[in-house]
Protein backbone atom coordinates (compact mmCIF):
# COMPACT_ATOMS: atom_id res chain seq x y z
CA UNK A 1 0.00 0.00 0.00
CA UNK A 2 1.04 3.61 -1.36
CA UNK A 3 0.80 6.72 0.92
CA UNK A 4 -2.05 7.95 -1.06
CA UNK A 5 -3.45 4.70 -1.17
CA UNK A 6 -3.26 4.75 2.55
CA UNK A 7 -4.31 8.59 2.82
CA UNK A 8 -7.54 7.59 1.23
CA UNK A 9 -8.37 4.75 3.25
CA UNK A 10 -8.26 7.01 5.94
CA UNK A 11 -10.73 8.91 4.33
CA UNK A 12 -8.31 12.20 4.34
CA UNK A 13 -8.25 14.58 1.23
CA UNK A 14 -4.27 15.84 0.36
CA UNK A 15 -5.58 19.10 1.46
CA UNK A 16 -6.95 17.69 4.94
CA UNK A 17 -4.20 15.98 5.61
CA UNK A 18 -1.48 19.18 4.96
CA UNK A 19 -3.56 21.12 7.30
CA UNK A 20 -3.62 18.41 10.09
CA UNK A 21 -0.04 18.47 9.57
CA UNK A 22 0.65 22.50 9.55
CA UNK A 23 2.09 22.23 5.28
CA UNK A 24 0.81 23.08 2.38
CA UNK A 25 -0.86 20.61 -0.10
CA UNK A 26 2.08 20.38 -2.30
CA UNK A 27 4.14 18.95 0.09
CA UNK A 28 1.88 16.16 0.43
CA UNK A 29 2.11 15.42 -2.76
CA UNK A 30 5.44 15.83 -3.77
CA UNK A 31 5.72 13.28 -0.63
CA UNK A 32 3.30 10.68 -2.45
CA UNK A 33 5.11 11.41 -5.57
CA UNK A 34 8.51 10.33 -3.68
CA UNK A 35 10.32 13.68 -4.63
CA UNK A 36 10.29 14.57 -1.38
CA UNK A 37 10.77 13.06 2.20
CA UNK A 38 9.11 14.33 5.28
CA UNK A 39 11.60 15.93 7.25
CA UNK A 40 11.83 14.69 10.80
CA UNK A 41 9.44 16.20 12.81
CA UNK A 42 6.76 16.27 9.75
CA UNK A 43 7.32 12.25 9.76
CA UNK A 44 6.31 11.69 13.04
CA UNK A 45 3.03 13.89 12.31
CA UNK A 46 2.51 11.71 9.52
CA UNK A 47 2.78 8.67 11.28
CA UNK A 48 0.41 9.94 13.73
CA UNK A 49 -2.34 11.02 11.15
CA UNK A 50 -2.37 7.83 8.81
CA UNK A 51 -2.23 5.54 11.87
CA UNK A 52 1.18 3.55 11.18
CA UNK A 53 4.40 3.45 13.51
CA UNK A 54 7.34 5.29 12.15
CA UNK A 55 8.92 1.18 10.64
CA UNK A 56 5.63 1.18 8.57
CA UNK A 57 5.63 5.24 7.51
CA UNK A 58 9.31 4.00 6.16
CA UNK A 59 7.73 1.12 4.39
CA UNK A 60 4.88 3.30 2.95
CA UNK A 61 8.01 5.43 1.56
CA UNK A 62 10.47 3.06 0.34
CA UNK A 63 8.96 2.38 -3.50
CA UNK A 64 8.00 6.28 -3.36
CA UNK A 65 11.66 6.85 -3.29
CA UNK A 66 12.66 4.41 -5.15
CA UNK A 67 10.49 6.19 -7.68
CA UNK A 68 11.47 9.92 -6.86
CA UNK A 69 14.99 9.05 -7.25
CA UNK A 70 13.97 7.85 -10.78
CA UNK A 71 12.43 10.85 -11.69
CA UNK A 72 15.12 13.10 -10.02
CA UNK A 73 17.56 11.03 -11.15
CA UNK A 74 20.03 10.86 -7.76
CA UNK A 75 19.51 9.52 -4.15
CA UNK A 76 17.28 10.47 -1.52
CA UNK A 77 19.92 12.49 1.44
CA UNK A 78 17.40 11.01 4.09
CA UNK A 79 18.62 7.64 5.70
CA UNK A 80 15.91 4.97 5.78
CA UNK A 81 14.55 4.53 9.52
CA UNK A 82 15.16 1.24 10.13
CA UNK A 83 13.29 -0.79 13.09
CA UNK A 84 12.28 1.46 15.80
CA UNK A 85 10.13 -0.88 18.67
CA UNK A 86 7.09 0.90 19.89
CA UNK A 87 9.05 1.80 22.95
CA UNK A 88 11.44 3.90 21.09
CA UNK A 89 9.01 5.27 18.56
CA UNK A 90 7.00 6.72 22.13
CA UNK A 91 10.42 8.06 23.78
CA UNK A 92 11.21 10.11 20.29
CA UNK A 93 7.77 11.53 20.47
CA UNK A 94 7.92 12.45 23.91
CA UNK A 95 11.35 14.13 23.43
CA UNK A 96 10.20 16.13 20.75
CA UNK A 97 6.95 17.18 23.09
CA UNK A 98 7.59 17.23 26.35
CA UNK A 99 8.50 21.09 26.24
CA UNK A 100 6.68 22.34 23.03
CA UNK A 101 3.47 20.46 22.86
CA UNK A 102 2.33 18.77 19.65
CA UNK A 103 5.23 19.86 17.50
CA UNK A 104 4.86 16.77 15.17
CA UNK A 105 2.34 18.86 13.74
CA UNK A 106 4.22 21.76 12.92
CA UNK A 107 6.70 22.66 10.19
CA UNK A 108 9.97 22.84 12.12
CA UNK A 109 10.49 26.02 11.83
CA UNK A 110 7.58 26.95 13.45
CA UNK A 111 8.25 24.65 15.99
CA UNK A 112 11.83 26.47 17.10
CA UNK A 113 9.56 29.47 17.47
CA UNK A 114 7.74 28.02 19.71
CA UNK A 115 9.66 26.11 21.56
CA UNK A 116 11.50 29.32 22.52
CA UNK A 117 8.08 31.40 22.98
CA UNK A 118 7.14 28.34 26.07
CA UNK A 119 10.72 28.77 27.35
CA UNK A 120 9.83 32.35 28.06
CA UNK A 121 6.16 31.64 29.24
CA UNK A 122 4.54 32.80 26.39
CA UNK A 123 0.29 31.81 26.89
CA UNK A 124 -0.29 32.64 23.37
CA UNK A 125 2.46 29.96 22.65
CA UNK A 126 0.54 27.52 24.82
CA UNK A 127 -2.88 28.27 23.88
CA UNK A 128 -1.60 27.09 20.22
CA UNK A 129 0.02 23.99 21.52
CA UNK A 130 -3.25 22.84 23.30
CA UNK A 131 -4.66 23.38 19.90
CA UNK A 132 -2.36 21.28 18.34
CA UNK A 133 -2.68 18.19 21.38
CA UNK A 134 -6.52 18.24 20.79
CA UNK A 135 -6.00 17.90 17.09
CA UNK A 136 -3.56 15.21 17.76
CA UNK A 137 -5.90 13.76 20.27
CA UNK A 138 -8.63 13.53 17.90
CA UNK A 139 -6.55 11.83 15.24
CA UNK A 140 -5.04 9.42 17.37
CA UNK A 141 -7.38 5.50 17.70
CA UNK A 142 -6.43 5.06 20.74
CA UNK A 143 -6.77 7.94 22.67
CA UNK A 144 -4.87 6.75 25.79
CA UNK A 145 -1.70 7.53 23.71
CA UNK A 146 -2.23 11.02 23.94
CA UNK A 147 -1.59 10.90 28.17
CA UNK A 148 2.37 10.97 27.96
CA UNK A 149 2.02 14.09 26.15
CA UNK A 150 -0.72 15.53 28.37
CA UNK A 151 0.69 14.96 31.29
CA UNK A 152 4.24 16.53 30.19
CA UNK A 153 2.42 19.88 28.91
CA UNK A 154 1.11 19.94 32.33
CA UNK A 155 4.22 20.06 33.95
CA UNK A 156 5.49 22.68 31.85
CA UNK A 157 2.45 24.77 32.13
CA UNK A 158 3.25 24.12 36.53
CA UNK A 159 6.86 25.37 35.94
CA UNK A 160 6.14 28.24 34.01
CA UNK A 161 3.39 29.06 36.92
CA UNK A 162 5.33 28.85 39.73
CA UNK A 163 8.34 30.94 38.12
CA UNK A 164 6.22 33.55 37.45
CA UNK A 165 6.20 33.51 34.13
CA UNK A 166 3.69 35.07 31.90
CA UNK A 167 0.31 36.36 32.78
CA UNK A 168 -1.70 34.48 35.30
CA UNK A 169 -4.92 34.45 33.81
CA UNK A 170 -3.86 32.58 30.47
CA UNK A 171 -1.91 30.54 31.44
CA UNK A 172 -4.11 29.55 33.88
CA UNK A 173 -6.79 29.00 31.61
CA UNK A 174 -4.93 26.94 28.99
CA UNK A 175 -3.92 24.18 32.52
CA UNK A 176 -7.65 24.51 32.74
CA UNK A 177 -8.13 23.33 29.10
CA UNK A 178 -4.99 20.59 29.10
CA UNK A 179 -7.12 19.21 32.29
CA UNK A 180 -10.59 18.75 30.31
CA UNK A 181 -8.22 17.16 27.67
CA UNK A 182 -6.33 14.38 30.45
CA UNK A 183 -10.24 13.80 31.48
CA UNK A 184 -11.17 12.89 27.95
CA UNK A 185 -8.29 10.64 28.04
CA UNK A 186 -9.54 8.70 31.18
CA UNK A 187 -13.37 8.81 30.07
CA UNK A 188 -12.08 6.67 27.29
CA UNK A 189 -10.84 3.93 28.95
CA UNK A 190 -13.86 4.14 31.71
CA UNK A 191 -11.49 5.63 34.27
CA UNK A 192 -14.30 7.72 35.86
CA UNK A 193 -12.71 8.28 39.29
CA UNK A 194 -9.53 10.03 37.13
CA UNK A 195 -11.41 11.72 34.56
CA UNK A 196 -14.11 13.38 37.51
CA UNK A 197 -10.72 14.66 39.15
CA UNK A 198 -9.26 15.97 35.98
CA UNK A 199 -12.81 17.73 35.10
CA UNK A 200 -12.92 18.86 38.79
CA UNK A 201 -9.36 20.42 38.74
CA UNK A 202 -10.41 22.20 35.06
CA UNK A 203 -13.58 23.75 36.52
CA UNK A 204 -11.24 24.77 39.49
CA UNK A 205 -8.79 26.49 37.60
CA UNK A 206 -11.54 27.91 35.17
CA UNK A 207 -13.29 29.61 37.82
CA UNK A 208 -9.75 31.11 39.18
CA UNK A 209 -9.11 32.41 35.32
CA UNK A 210 -12.64 34.00 35.37
CA UNK A 211 -13.31 31.91 31.91
CA UNK A 212 -16.74 30.74 31.85
CA UNK A 213 -17.02 28.99 28.36
CA UNK A 214 -14.28 26.64 29.70
CA UNK A 215 -15.40 26.88 33.23
CA UNK A 216 -19.22 25.43 31.92
CA UNK A 217 -17.43 23.22 29.69
CA UNK A 218 -15.72 20.88 32.47
CA UNK A 219 -18.82 20.69 34.02
CA UNK A 220 -20.89 19.49 30.87
CA UNK A 221 -17.93 16.69 30.73
CA UNK A 222 -17.99 15.96 34.62
CA UNK A 223 -21.66 15.21 33.65
CA UNK A 224 -21.10 12.54 31.34
CA UNK A 225 -19.49 11.09 34.26
CA UNK A 226 -22.11 11.16 36.35
CA UNK A 227 -24.51 10.01 33.37
CA UNK A 228 -22.45 6.77 32.66
CA UNK A 229 -23.10 5.42 35.97
CA UNK A 230 -26.99 6.66 35.45
CA UNK A 231 -26.86 9.30 38.28
CA UNK A 232 -29.18 11.29 35.83
CA UNK A 233 -30.56 13.63 38.91
CA UNK A 234 -26.99 14.83 39.76
CA UNK A 235 -26.34 14.96 36.15
CA UNK A 236 -29.39 17.87 35.54
CA UNK A 237 -27.90 19.42 38.74
CA UNK A 238 -24.53 20.11 37.36
CA UNK A 239 -25.88 20.94 34.14
CA UNK A 240 -28.10 23.86 35.26
CA UNK A 241 -24.47 24.92 36.97
CA UNK A 242 -22.89 24.92 33.66
CA UNK A 243 -26.30 26.52 31.69
CA UNK A 244 -25.83 29.16 33.92
CA UNK A 245 -21.99 29.62 33.34
CA UNK A 246 -22.46 29.71 29.34
CA UNK A 247 -25.13 32.75 30.03
CA UNK A 248 -22.24 34.50 31.60
CA UNK A 249 -19.67 33.52 28.83
CA UNK A 250 -19.25 34.44 25.27
CA UNK A 251 -22.71 34.30 23.36
CA UNK A 252 -20.79 33.97 19.79
CA UNK A 253 -19.69 30.12 21.22
CA UNK A 254 -21.32 27.43 21.14
CA UNK A 255 -21.22 26.36 24.58
CA UNK A 256 -24.51 26.97 25.91
CA UNK A 257 -26.01 24.89 22.98
CA UNK A 258 -23.88 22.14 23.75
CA UNK A 259 -24.96 22.58 27.58
CA UNK A 260 -28.63 21.84 26.08
CA UNK A 261 -27.37 18.72 23.63
CA UNK A 262 -26.00 17.05 26.87
CA UNK A 263 -29.17 18.09 28.92
CA UNK A 264 -30.94 16.19 25.96
CA UNK A 265 -29.38 13.06 27.16
CA UNK A 266 -29.71 13.74 31.05
CA UNK A 267 -33.48 13.67 30.19
CA UNK A 268 -33.77 11.10 28.14
CA UNK A 269 -32.04 9.19 30.88
CA UNK A 270 -35.24 10.60 33.08
CA UNK A 271 -37.60 9.34 30.84
CA UNK A 272 -38.83 12.92 29.76
CA UNK A 273 -39.29 13.26 26.03
CA UNK A 274 -40.68 16.86 26.56
CA UNK A 275 -38.00 18.19 28.38
CA UNK A 276 -35.55 15.82 25.95
CA UNK A 277 -36.76 17.33 22.71
CA UNK A 278 -37.04 20.93 24.17
CA UNK A 279 -33.05 20.81 25.07
CA UNK A 280 -32.48 19.27 21.14
CA UNK A 281 -34.39 22.01 20.06
CA UNK A 282 -32.19 24.52 21.60
CA UNK A 283 -29.05 22.99 20.69
CA UNK A 284 -30.02 23.01 17.22
CA UNK A 285 -29.96 26.83 17.18
CA UNK A 286 -26.28 26.32 17.20
CA UNK A 287 -26.19 26.31 13.46
CA UNK A 288 -27.33 30.34 13.44
CA UNK A 289 -23.89 30.86 14.85
CA UNK A 290 -20.82 31.68 12.83
CA UNK A 291 -17.40 28.93 11.93
CA UNK A 292 -15.83 31.14 14.57
CA UNK A 293 -18.39 29.35 17.60
CA UNK A 294 -15.57 26.85 18.33
CA UNK A 295 -11.92 26.27 18.77
CA UNK A 296 -11.44 22.81 17.76
CA UNK A 297 -10.19 21.61 21.66
CA UNK A 298 -12.48 22.29 24.56
CA UNK A 299 -15.05 23.13 22.68
CA UNK A 300 -16.34 21.54 19.65
CA UNK A 301 -19.64 21.50 19.49
CA UNK A 302 -20.42 22.80 15.77
CA UNK A 303 -23.93 20.62 15.36
CA UNK A 304 -22.63 18.07 13.09
CA UNK A 305 -23.58 15.39 15.54
CA UNK A 306 -26.69 16.27 16.12
CA UNK A 307 -28.66 13.47 14.16
CA UNK A 308 -27.18 10.94 15.64
CA UNK A 309 -27.67 12.50 19.17
CA UNK A 310 -31.39 12.24 18.44
CA UNK A 311 -31.24 9.47 17.30
CA UNK A 312 -29.56 7.91 20.42
CA UNK A 313 -31.97 9.66 23.09
CA UNK A 314 -34.88 8.38 21.09
CA UNK A 315 -33.31 5.02 21.77
CA UNK A 316 -33.02 5.46 25.42
CA UNK A 317 -36.17 6.92 25.78
CA UNK A 318 -37.75 3.38 23.74
CA UNK A 319 -39.10 5.55 20.88
CA UNK A 320 -37.90 3.20 18.41
CA UNK A 321 -39.95 4.60 15.80
CA UNK A 322 -38.35 7.82 15.92
CA UNK A 323 -34.71 6.55 16.39
CA UNK A 324 -34.17 4.52 13.48
CA UNK A 325 -34.78 6.57 10.98
CA UNK A 326 -32.80 9.28 12.26
CA UNK A 327 -29.72 7.03 12.87
CA UNK A 328 -29.44 5.27 9.79
CA UNK A 329 -29.41 8.84 7.88
CA UNK A 330 -26.82 9.32 10.55
CA UNK A 331 -24.52 6.27 9.62
CA UNK A 332 -24.60 7.13 5.72
CA UNK A 333 -23.30 10.67 6.75
CA UNK A 334 -20.87 10.03 8.93
CA UNK A 335 -19.97 8.00 6.01
CA UNK A 336 -19.15 10.59 3.61
CA UNK A 337 -17.22 12.55 6.35
CA UNK A 338 -13.67 12.92 5.84
CA UNK A 339 -11.73 11.60 8.25
CA UNK A 340 -14.43 10.29 10.58
CA UNK A 341 -14.19 9.20 14.11
CA UNK A 342 -14.20 5.44 14.90
CA UNK A 343 -15.96 6.24 18.44
CA UNK A 344 -18.74 8.01 16.65
CA UNK A 345 -19.70 5.58 14.21
CA UNK A 346 -19.18 2.88 16.60
CA UNK A 347 -21.85 4.76 19.08
CA UNK A 348 -24.62 4.99 16.17
CA UNK A 349 -23.83 1.00 15.00
CA UNK A 350 -24.21 0.33 18.79
CA UNK A 351 -27.48 1.84 18.52
CA UNK A 352 -28.46 0.69 15.60
CA UNK A 353 -27.96 -2.91 17.13
CA UNK A 354 -29.55 -1.93 20.24
CA UNK A 355 -32.98 -1.42 18.56
CA UNK A 356 -32.57 -4.28 17.00
CA UNK A 357 -32.19 -5.98 20.12
CA UNK A 358 -35.30 -4.62 21.51
CA UNK A 359 -37.51 -5.69 18.43
CA UNK A 360 -35.91 -8.81 19.10
CA UNK A 361 -34.42 -8.86 15.26
CA UNK A 362 -31.59 -11.47 15.67
CA UNK A 363 -29.95 -10.20 11.96
CA UNK A 364 -30.32 -6.25 13.04
CA UNK A 365 -28.62 -7.01 16.36
CA UNK A 366 -25.50 -9.73 14.77
CA UNK A 367 -24.83 -6.86 11.20
CA UNK A 368 -24.73 -3.47 13.30
CA UNK A 369 -22.83 -5.39 16.32
CA UNK A 370 -20.24 -6.87 14.48
CA UNK A 371 -19.09 -3.72 12.98
CA UNK A 372 -18.93 -1.59 15.85
CA UNK A 373 -16.84 -4.56 17.34
CA UNK A 374 -14.38 -4.20 14.79
CA UNK A 375 -14.22 -0.25 15.32
CA UNK A 376 -13.82 -0.72 19.19
CA UNK A 377 -10.99 -3.22 18.80
CA UNK A 378 -9.46 -0.70 15.81
CA UNK A 379 -9.32 2.43 18.09
CA UNK A 380 -9.03 0.54 21.40
CA UNK A 381 -11.97 2.73 22.75
CA UNK A 382 -13.42 1.86 25.83
CA UNK A 383 -16.22 4.44 25.33
CA UNK A 384 -17.17 2.07 22.23
CA UNK A 385 -16.82 -1.13 24.38
CA UNK A 386 -18.72 -0.16 27.26
CA UNK A 387 -21.63 0.81 24.88
CA UNK A 388 -21.28 -2.84 23.83
CA UNK A 389 -21.43 -4.06 26.67
CA UNK A 390 -24.68 -1.93 27.59
CA UNK A 391 -26.20 -3.90 24.25
CA UNK A 392 -25.25 -6.98 26.10
CA UNK A 393 -27.79 -6.69 28.77
CA UNK A 394 -31.05 -6.03 25.87
CA UNK A 395 -29.98 -9.18 24.23
CA UNK A 396 -32.68 -11.41 26.45
CA UNK A 397 -34.51 -14.51 24.93
CA UNK A 398 -31.82 -13.21 21.84
CA UNK A 399 -29.38 -14.91 23.96
CA UNK A 400 -30.23 -18.54 22.43
CA UNK A 401 -29.64 -17.44 19.44
CA UNK A 402 -25.97 -19.40 18.46
CA UNK A 403 -25.58 -16.24 16.46
CA UNK A 404 -26.06 -13.59 19.12
CA UNK A 405 -24.40 -15.30 21.79
CA UNK A 406 -21.37 -15.78 19.85
CA UNK A 407 -21.63 -11.86 19.03
CA UNK A 408 -22.07 -11.76 23.06
CA UNK A 409 -18.47 -13.64 23.47
CA UNK A 410 -16.71 -11.15 21.11
CA UNK A 411 -18.02 -8.42 22.90
CA UNK A 412 -17.00 -10.21 26.61
CA UNK A 413 -13.24 -9.57 24.82
CA UNK A 414 -13.41 -6.09 24.65
CA UNK A 415 -10.78 -4.51 26.75
CA UNK A 416 -12.31 -1.34 28.99
CA UNK A 417 -9.59 -0.61 31.40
Amino acid sequence: MGLAKRRKTLGYSQEKLAQLLGVDRTTVGRWESGRIDPQPPQRRGLAIALEVSLQELDALLTPLRAAGQEIAGHQSSDPPNAGDSDEMIRREFLRILTVSGALTVLPIEEAEALTEGVRRGMPADFARMNSHLWQVYQLARSKGSVYPVIRDQLTTLNEALAGNRGSARPLLSAAADLFQLAGEVAFDGNRYSDAAASYSLAASVSKDAGAYDLWACALVRHAYVDMSEQRYHEAVQMLGAAERLANRGDNSLSTRHWVASVQAEAYAGLGDLDACERAMDQAETVRELTADSVNGGWLRFDGARLAEERGSRYVQLGRLDLAENVLKDALEQSALASGQSYRRRGAVLADLAAIGAKRRDAEQVVAYGSEAISLARASASGYVARRLQALCDEFGPLSRDHRVADLGAEIATLSTP
